[in-house]
């Protein structure tokens, strides 16, 4: 298909996309503000709120016992309160909730609190809740084979560890619901949120009354990138508990300290590996224990921890291997989604780990990389059973490393780094291998309504949310293809769990899978509807039909959708559809993480030069070539901008964005001041981003790839250029004591 425009691009440029937080309210709209625990660990006593109910503006305050339904907004174990009752688990936690006439009325108001809180001890990191055993949930283990055995019979064998950091999502829109009270004791709520369905039912179950009584909408987000799936509905139901509460519109919105101080991070993760390998650099046999921060709660830990463990292999086959992983429960708040869920940190891991064995071979990496490839026959199984078919990654890495000259590069930057005493350059190529569907099978569907007007103009709502990604402009040209309609003739809706029922998240970049092929079975429903009225009719055959370009041809002659549309209304033909879609061939046993998870993989490698200083430890992107997967481009343009944004959000991932606590348990880095993202500044000069552009093996829709996460697994390849050059000074030589994120400081202490 053909590259077009987002479908609010021009709302963007003139600042006329309306968000959440741009909805005009009631006059008689209330603003709410949590009052927060100042503590990571204890027993919360007593509150003293008088002096917040007599704060100039304040209408309300609402505690735990105040809420009418359920203290409950954790989607997949009950254990994430609204509002805490008596315990507090992380700095940041919700106490209570204020209601003023506005925004900075209710947040000056929350800090008046008198808080009476027995301290208790708190875990803060991995190893300490290992050592004590804190998990938010069960171990798994995943194995196969003999890795015990085949270890003690490995001609080599390395240990070591690997650790990486969280990530703060950073969205531009933050963290935002309006709850309006309707008739009848219904509830409308405006929510910026990735997952409308969830948060309905949160709602819902808050409030005490049923699902159909709770309308969620959502016309765009300002970003999620996987922040956006659970947390909004903490906001959403605090909202309308309190609207239900006072009778009068209510909107929360939390500034940038508080989103960041309140709201879950990308999982930081740790990992204890044992591997065992030849000297072409085969691994044998591998042995890794996998553990991750959760946090004080379970929210999306589960999925994420098992996405990770199925990512450990990426793209190598791994015959003899044993990963156990552990969901470490600490007292810092619950970390949750973020763009790959999991898959980028277990791929960080056997990344390491083949970086770690091609220096202790004195090899180039990508020579150990590239014999551990998928093959064909027995090499071609992952470790959780899925069959990796279609298995693009040798001929793709041959012509990426053909078009980015690696090998001269190679020989170029060594000599440089002979005659460099400050500047050392790396160069590092990774591949990337990842799954695409929920490994929650039910997850798997979608649903879309589609709505032809008299005039031949079409009106479509679907399940998927736009957060900036695209989604809603794809599906619509999904819309106007099969309809044989002009874009402008085809008009999609805000997500609304009215139109659309029980939708899964816009996750997993599963969205335009989803929704796309959902989208186009309602569409040849109304196309089928039409050929078989004009059959019956003039009693003419018209096949398919052949709608193009707004005619549709009828026998010798043709005439406009548009009329063609009003004759059928005429004929009362319904001009009303939905249609669903569910993804084939997956199976799934999420306790002995066995079967097939994914529909099918999504390809892609980048090749990174850097350069970096060795007296400031800062290290600079010089050039980058991608070359990724993305089947047949529902929209090439709109894919290469996400090939491009998440390889930089990898890249800020791997070596700028650091999350840093205190020994209480409160976040440092909570602003622009002290949490580093990329900017424009960081990309490189040189870049070439292009599509590898085989059609999908599988029936996706127009037989295209998901392009959401997988890109930002190719920011992989920068932190190893990094270590590349660290590795070549005499402190970093051998197996540099880099890990991420590679920010100065942590280069400096590798290279010194």
């Amino acid at each position: 298909m053909k590259a077009s425009a987002h479908d609010s691009a021009v709302l963007h440029v003139r600042g006329e996309a309306r968000y959440t937080d741009d909805i005009p309210l009631p006059a008689n709209t209330l603003h709410a503000a949590f009052g927060v625990s100042p503590v990571a660990h204890g027993q919360l006593r007593s509150m003293d709120l008088g002096a917040v109910r007599a704060a100039p503006g304040v209408v309300a305050v609402l505690t735990a016992a105040d809420i009418p339904g359920a203290n409950n907004y954790g989607g997949i174990v009950a254990d994430d309160p609204i509002l805490a009752l008596d315990t507090v688990t992380h700095v940041g936690q919700p106490l209570f909730l204020v209601a003023a006439v506005s925004r900075m009325a209710a947040r000056r108001a929350a800090l008046k609190a008198n808080l009476d809180i027995q301290e208790h001890p708190a875990l803060l990191d991995i190893r300490s809740a290992l050592a004590a055993e804190s998990f938010v949930m069960p171990s798994k283990r995943l194995a196969r084979g003999d890795p015990d055995g085949e270890l003690k019979r490995a001609p080599r064998r390395l240990s070591g560890a690997v650790s990486m950091g969280g990530q703060d999502h950073f969205y531009l829109e933050g963290q935002v619901a309006v709850a309006l009270p309707q008739e009848d004791g219904a509830m409308l709520v405006h929510s910026s949120t990735q997952h409308p369905s969830e948060v309905q039912h949160m709602v819902a179950h808050a409030l005490g009354i049923a699902s159909h009584a709770v309308t969620v909408t959502c016309r765009r987000m300002g970003g999620g990138f996987g922040g956006k799936e659970s947390q909004p509905a903490l906001l959403a139901a605090a909202a309308a508990v309190m609207a239900r509460h006072t009778g009068r519109p209510v909107k929360l919105r939390l500034d940038r300290d508080a989103d960041m101080i309140s709201t879950g991070k990308r999982h930081d993760f740790l990992a204890d590996y044992d591997v065992g390998f030849d000297d072409d650099g085969r691994i044998r046999a591998l042995k890794v224990m996998l553990a991750s921060r959760c946090g004080h709660s379970a929210d999306l830990s589960g999925p994420v921890n098992d996405r990770a463990v199925c990512h450990l292999d990426n793209a190598y086959y791994l015959e003899h291997v044993e990963i156990v992983s552990h969901r470490c429960r600490t007292h810092t708040v619950s970390n949750t989604a973020f763009r790959g869920f999991g898959g980028p940190q277990g791929m960080m891991v056997i990344e390491h780990i083949l970086d770690d064995m091609a220096r202790s071979l004195e090899r180039d990496p990508l020579e150990v990389r590239r014999v551990n490839l998928y093959g064909i026959g027995e090499r071609n199984v992952t470790p959780y059973g899925q069959t990796v078919e279609d298995n693009l990654l040798p001929d793709l890495i041959d012509q990426l490393q053909r078009d980015s000259d690696y090998a001269s590069r190679r020989g170029e930057i060594a000599a440089w780094n002979a005659q460099q005493p400050v500047i050392r350059r790396g160069l590092a190529l990774t591949p990337v291998k990842f799954g695409i569907s929920f490994t929650n099978t039910a997850f798997n569907q979608a649903g879309a309504l589609i709505q032809i007007y008299r005039d031949g103009t079409v009106l479509l709502n679907h399940g998927g949310t736009e957060m900036g990604q695209g989604l809603h402009t794809k599906v619509v040209a999904v819309v106007a293809r099969e309809l044989g309609v002009p874009l402008t003739a085809v008009r999609i809706t805000a997500t609304d769990t009215s139109k659309v029922p029980n939708t899964s998240a816009t996750a997993a970049s599963s969205g335009s899978d989803l929704n796309g092929m959902a989208a186009q079975a309602a569409a040849r429903t109304l196309r089928e509807r039409l050929v078989e009225f004009v059959r019956e009719r003039d009693g003419i055959d018209l096949g398919a039909g052949d709608f193009a370009e707004g005619w549709v041809q009828l026998g010798a002659a043709s005439i406009p959708f548009g009329e063609l549309v009003e004759q059928a209304y005429q004929a009362r033909i319904p001009l009303s559809a939905t249609g669903f879609y569910r993804t084939p061939k997956i199976h799934w046993d999420m306790n002995r993480l066995q079967g097939r998870p994914f529909f099918y993989f999504a390809f892609g490698a980048a090749v990174v030069e850097v350069a970096v200083d060795l007296l400031t430890g800062e290290s600079r992107l010089l050039a980058v070539d991608i070359l990724h997967d993305v089947g047949s481009s529902l929209n090439p343009a709109m894919d290469i901008g996400q090939i491009e944004g998440g390889f930089l959000q990898g890249v800020g991932w791997l070596t700028s964005e650091e999350l840093c606590w205190n020994a209480d348990g409160a976040l440092m880095t909570h602003a622009p001041s002290t949490y580093k993202i990329p900017t424009a500044s960081d990309w490189p000069e040189t870049a070439r981003v292009r599509l590898f552009g085989r059609p999908n093996g599988e029936a996706t829709i127009y037989r295209s790839k998901a392009v959401g996460e997988p890109p930002l697994m190719l920011a992989i390849a920068a932190l190893h250029a990094i270590r590349d050059a660290v590795a070549s000074t005499p402190a970093g030589a051998g197996r540099p004591r880099l890990m991420a994120p590679a920010t100065p400081e942590a280069v400096l202490w590798a290279t010194t």
